[in-house]
C-alpha cells in the first residue's frame, strides 16, 4: 500500500517541479531541507530569537529550496535545463543573501530615522521581487499580480483614481519600509505564524506519514467500515478525515487516500465519477476538521486573539455534520445501485489497531492532551513530534535516525509552497491595513447586502470562489478575512442588536447612545419595539456609533461568538474552491485517478459538498459555535436529519426510492430542520424526515424480501 501511495504521488506531481531524487542536485536539496527543519525545531524550542530574524531566516531558508524545487523556465534539452539550474541556484543565493542582510539592517535604519540607505534599497527590492517570482512559480500568475497591484497602489495610482478608493500617495520607500518591517508586512505576523504552527503542524504530519500513520488509517477505515453496504465510500469519507489534518492539503490528502479508495470504490460498484466526487469531497473537508484544521485555522486564532483550543473545539460537530452529508450521499448511491458488501477482505479492527494504533492514537493524544492543558500549540506540536518517534517503537514501523531525517526532509519539501506563499502575501494584507481599503469593502459589502445577512454571505461565497481559481485556501481565506471580516462581524451583531431591541432590553446607557442617532427615539427604546423599526433604526446608525452599542448591549461572549462566527464562514467557504468548477484542483486530481472527466467530477464533487454552504448559514443565525452543548447538541441533531434530507431530496432515493410528491415533501422538511432558530418547524421537519425513512426501510425490506423469495423458487 505505501509503495501505492508513493507511486501515485510520484505521478501527481505537478509539470513544474525539476526532480530532485539524486545526484549532487538531491543531495544539497535534501541536506538544506534538513536544516531548514533542524532549525525550525530548534528555533521554536529554545525561542531566543526575535520574530524579524525567525520570519527572516523562515524566508531565506525556503527560498532557496523553493527555487531549486520550481524551475524558472521549463525548457527542453539538457543544455537548457542547466543553464536554468544555475541561473535558479544563483537566484535562490541571492534572494536568501539578501533576506538576511536587509534584516541585519533593521536597526540602521531605524536610528537614521526610518530612511533606507542604498544597498537596503538593493536589498528589499531583491527581497520583495524574489517573493513574487517564486509565488509566480509555485502559484501561479495571479497572486504575484495581487501582490504588484498592491504595492503599486499607494505609491503610484491610488491618488489618479476617483471615488471610495482614491488614497493619497505615500512615497515608495514608506510603503517599501512598511512591507518589509511592520507587523502587517511580509515578515509580520503571518510570517510568525508560518514559522511557528503551521510549518510544526506540517512537520508533525509528515513524522505521521513516515511512521505509517497514512496506511493505519485507511487499514482502520476499512476495518470499520469496509464490511457495510457501500462500506469503500464510507472508507474514502473516513480515511480522508482523519489524513486530511494530517496532511494539510485537500490536493494531497486526495492523491495520497484516492489511490486506494476510489479503485476500491470501482470495484465496489460506484461509478468512477461518483467515486472521485466522494474522494474530493471528503478530502476537502479534511481542513475542516479538528485538532489541525489546516493553516488557516492558526490564522484564525491570531486574527481574532480566540485561542486555538476554543476555535478546535467548536468545529468538531459542524465538521462531523459535513463528514456525515458526505456518507449520506454514499448511502443512498449504494442503495440505489442495490450494492452488496464489497470488501469481504477487510481486516479486523483490533487486528489493525494493533498494527499501527500507537503510531497515530498516541501521538495525537498527546497533542490533544498537551493543548487542553494549557500549553501552546507550538510546544504541543514539538512533543507531539517527539512521541511519534517513541510511540513508533510499539509498531513494525520503528523510526530510527534514518527515518526521522526523512521525516524532516517531507516536512520541509511539504512546507516549501506554503513558507513562499505566507510570507509574499503579507505584502497584500500590509496594503490592505495601510490604505484602510479593507474597511472600505467591508462597508460595500454592507451596502450591498442591505443589512441582509445571507446576501453578504452570498457576495463572500462569490468572492470566495474567484479568489479560489488563482489562490490555495490559506492564502483565499487571509485575504478574504482582512477584507469582508469586518463587514460580517457587524452584520452578525446587528442582528442580536435587532433582537435586543425587539424584547425591548437596551439598557439605559445604550439608549443615550441611540439617541446621539435619532433623538426622537427615546420612548420607543423602552418597550419592545417591531422588528422592522429595529431594522430600519439599526441600518440607519453609523458603524462608528454601532461600534460604541455592541458593547453596551450585548454580552461580551456573544460579541466574541459573533467573531468566530464571521472568520468560521470565511474559513468554510474559502474551502470551496476546492470542489466548485471551473477551477477545483483537488476534484481534478479525483479524476485523474479515477479516469473521469474533470469538470464533470468538479460538479459531482460539487453536490457532495455542499454541507461547505449550509453550515455558515447556521455559524450565522444559530449559537452552533457559542451555545451550551445541550443547544449545539440540538442543532447538530437537526443538522444531520437536514442534510441526510436535502441529499435525499436531490437524489430521489432513501432506502427506497422516492416518488416526486415524497421528493419535495422531504426537501421541504430538510429545509425546516435547517432553518435557524425556530424549534417547532424543525421538530415537525424531523418528524416527516424519520416517517419517510422509516417507510423506505419498511419497502426496502419487502423488496429484498420478493428478491429472496424469487432466488429460492428459482
Amino acid at each position: 500500500m505505501a509503495d501505492a501511495i508513493k507511486v501515485e504521488e510520484e505521478e501527481s506531481r505537478e509539470d513544474d517541479l525539476r526532480p530532485l531524487d539524486a545526484g549532487l542536485l538531491g543531495l544539497v536539496f535534501t541536506g538544506l531541507a534538513l536544516a531548514v527543519s533542524l532549525f525550525h525545531l530548534y528555533a521554536n524550542f529554545i525561542g531566543t530569537l526575535s520574530t524579524f530574524w525567525l520570519t527572516g531566516i523562515h524566508f531565506a531558508g525556503f527560498a532557496m529550496l523553493a527555487s531549486l524545487r520550481y524551475p524558472a523556465l521549463r525548457l527542453r534539452g539538457e543544455k537548457a535545463q542547466r543553464s536554468v539550474l544555475a541561473f535558479d541556484v544563483v537566484f535562490g543565493v541571492v534572494v536568501s543573501l539578501a533576506t538576511l542582510l536587509l534584516i541585519a539592517s533593521e536597526n540602521a535604519i531605524y536610528d537614521r530615522g526610518v530612511t533606507l540607505a542604498p544597498q537596503e534599497w538593493v536589498y528589499a527590492f531583491i527581497v520583495i521581487i524574489g517573493a513574487i517570482e517564486l509565488t509566480r512559480r509555485a502559484t501561479g500568475l495571479i497572486i504575484p499580480g495581487l501582490i504588484l497591484i498592491a504595492l503599486t497602489y499607494p505609491a503610484f495610482w491610488g491618488s489618479m483614481i476617483e471615488g471610495v478608493f482614491r488614497f493619497g500617495g505615500l512615497s515608495l520607500e514608506t510603503v517599501i519600509f512598511r512591507t518589509i518591517f511592520t507587523d502587517e508586512g511580509m515578515f509580520g505576523t503571518i510570517a510568525n505564524i508560518s514559522a511557528t504552527f503551521v510549518f510544526l503542524f506540517i512537520l508533525f504530519g509528515a513524522f505521521l506519514v513516515r511512521s505509517g500513520a497514512g496506511e493505519f488509517i485507511i487499514d482502520l477505515g476499512r476495518a470499520v467500515a469496509g464490511k457495510f453496504i457501500g462500506g469503500p465510500g464510507y472508507v474514502a469519507v473516513f480515511s480522508s478525515g482523519l489524513t486530511g489534518p494530517i496532511s494539510g492539503s485537500a490536493v494531497a490528502n486526495t492523491v495520497s487516500t484516492g489511490v486506494i479508495t476510489i479503485p476500491l470504490m470501482k470495484r465496489s460498484g460506484f461509478p468512477p465519477r461518483f467515486a472521485a466526487g466522494v474522494e474530493a469531497a471528503s478530502s476537502t473537508g479534511g481542513q475542516l476538521m479538528p485538532p489541525i484544521m489546516g493553516a488557516g485555522a492558526f490564522v484564525m486564532a491570531n486574527y481574532t486573539q480566540i485561542p486555538y483550543l476554543d476555535i478546535v473545539a467548536v468545529s468538531f460537530l459542524p465538521a462531523m455534520v459535513y463528514f456525515l452529508s458526505v456518507g449520506f450521499f454514499v448511502r443512498i448511491e449504494a442503495k440505489k445501485l442495490n450494492m452488496q458488501i464489497a470488501d469481504e477482505d477487510a481486516p479486523s479492527a483490533l487486528e489493525v489497531l494493533k498494527r499501527g494504533g500507537p503510531a497515530f492514537l498516541i501521538p495525537v493524544a498527546t497533542l490533544i492532551g498537551l493543548l487542553i492543558y494549557g500549553f501552546t500549540p507550538v510546544f504541543a506540536a514539538i512533543w507531539a513530534i517527539a512521541s511519534v518517534i517513541v510511540a513508533s517503537w510499539l509498531t513494525p514501523n520503528r523510526m530510527g535516525p534514518k527515518e526521522i531525517m526523512e521525516a524532516l526532509i517531507l516536512g520541509a519539501k511539504n512546507m516549501i509552497m506554503t513558507g513562499v506563499l505566507l510570507v509574499a502575501v503579507g505584502a497584500i494584507v500590509n496594503v490592505i491595513a495601510m490604505t484602510g481599503i479593507g474597511n472600505t469593502f467591508s462597508l460595500m459589502i454592507s451596502e450591498w447586502a442591505g443589512g441582509n445577512l445571507i446576501i453578504a454571505i452570498a457576495l463572500i461565497a462569490l468572492a470566495s470562489l474567484v479568489l479560489g481559481m488563482g489562490l490555495p485556501v490559506t492564502a483565499a481565506y487571509i485575504v478574504l478575512a482582512t477584507l469582508s471580516a469586518p463587514a460580517l462581524h457587524a452584520l452578525i451583531q446587528n442582528a442580536h442588536l435587532v433582537q435586543a431591541l425587539v424584547d425591548g432590553t437596551i439598557p439605559e446607557i445604550a439608549q443615550m447612545s441611540f439617541m446621539l442617532a435619532d433623538p426622537s427615539i427615546l420612548p420607543a427604546l423602552a418597550e419592545p419595539m417591531a422588528r422592522e423599526d429595529a431594522v430600519a433604526l439599526v441600518q440607519a446608525m453609523p458603524q462608528e456609533l454601532l461600534s460604541v452599542v455592541y458593547p453596551q448591549v450585548l454580552d461580551p461572549v456573544l460579541i466574541t461568538t459573533a467573531l468566530l462566527s464571521a472568520h468560521m464562514i470565511i474559513f468554510w467557504l474559502s474551502q470551496d474552491s476546492n470542489v466548485t468548477p471551473p477551477v477545483c484542483l483537488t476534484a481534478f486530481a479525483a479524476a485523474a485517478i479515477a479516469k473521469t472527466r474533470p469538470m464533470a467530477t468538479g460538479v459531482m464533487s460539487w453536490k457532495l459538498a455542499k454541507g461547505l454552504y449550509l453550515m455558515p448559514v447556521l455559524f450565522a443565525y444559530t449559537n452552533f459555535l457559542g451555545g451550551d452543548f445541550m443547544e449545539s447538541l440540538f442543532i447538530f441533531m437537526a443538522a444531520t436529519l437536514g442534510v441526510y434530507a436535502l441529499g435525499a431530496a436531490i437524489e430521489g432515493h432513501m432506502e427506497y426510492p422516492l416518488n416526486w410528491p415524497l421528493r419535495i415533501l422531504t426537501a421541504v422538511s430538510g429545509v425546516a430542520l435547517m432553518w435557524p432558530n425556530t424549534p417547532l418547524l424543525e421538530t415537525a421537519g424531523a418528524l416527516v424526515v424519520l416517517g419517510i425513512l422509516s417507510w423506505t426501510i419498511k419497502k426496502d425490506r419487502e423488496r429484498q424480501a420478493v428478491g429472496s423469495g424469487d432466488v429460492q423458487g428459482g
